[in-house]
């Protein structure tokens, strides 16, 4: 359960913050830059969704989403040690990459193929989808990054989890563009 009382404490003036264990890391450290842009892609989502209302089911996955966008924060701020915890700690797991899959293919019946690249734009919520959706592949970076550096675990389920995400974002982004209709599309060496 969490209890937000005080907002600011006075611990983080150091240059440091706390992982869920307690554990202080630098404000600039690989773990916290991973779930500071999962933190990120959070917010873009939820600008996302102030132009959703006419996609009920749409704003419905993307709130979904949002709630497990926290789980993998969670998860990200919880590094396993090895050693056994005092409580179980909060971890993506492979039924949330199934969703997403199921939710991107849901949405993707109802495109045409593409057979050419997309250009950020289109509808509002298609433009902030594909912002989000940019977000969420530098958030990929960053945990891939951090999954990569020597003492620092990550699992494969939130790796998944977060290249599912950008698959969504771009799929639900073509489809809040009537179905694709609205997407513009790129064309290479129009401009020269």
């Amino acid at each position: 359960m969490v209890k937000l009382n005080k907002i600011y404490t006075r611990t983080g003036d150091d240059g440091t913050t706390g992982l869920v264990s307690g554990a202080r890391r630098k404000k600039h450290d690989a773990r916290v830059g991973a779930y500071g842009d999962v933190d990120e892609t959070n917010a873009q989502i939820g600008i996302a969704r102030q132009h959703a209302a006419t996609f009920p089911d749409l704003d419905r996955m993307l709130m979904r989403i949002q709630n497990d966008l926290f789980d993998l924060g969670a998860d990200l701020a919880t590094p396993a040690t090895g050693e056994k915890p005092a409580y179980e700690p909060l971890r993506i797991v492979q039924s949330q990459v199934d969703r997403l899959e199921a939710e991107i293919d849901r949405l993707n019946a109802d495109l045409s193929p593409l057979r050419s690249f997309v250009l950020p734009g289109g509808s509002p919520l298609a433009a902030v989808l594909h912002v989000a959706r940019t977000v969420a592949r530098r958030a990929e970076r960053r945990i891939v990054e951090l999954a990569e550096r020597e003492g620092e675990a990550v699992s494969k389920e939130a790796i998944a989890y977060i290249n599912r995400l950008s698959d969504f974002l771009f799929v639900a982004a073509r489809w809040a563009n009537d179905k694709g209709s609205l997407d513009v599309l790129w064309v290479p060496g129009q401009n020269r």
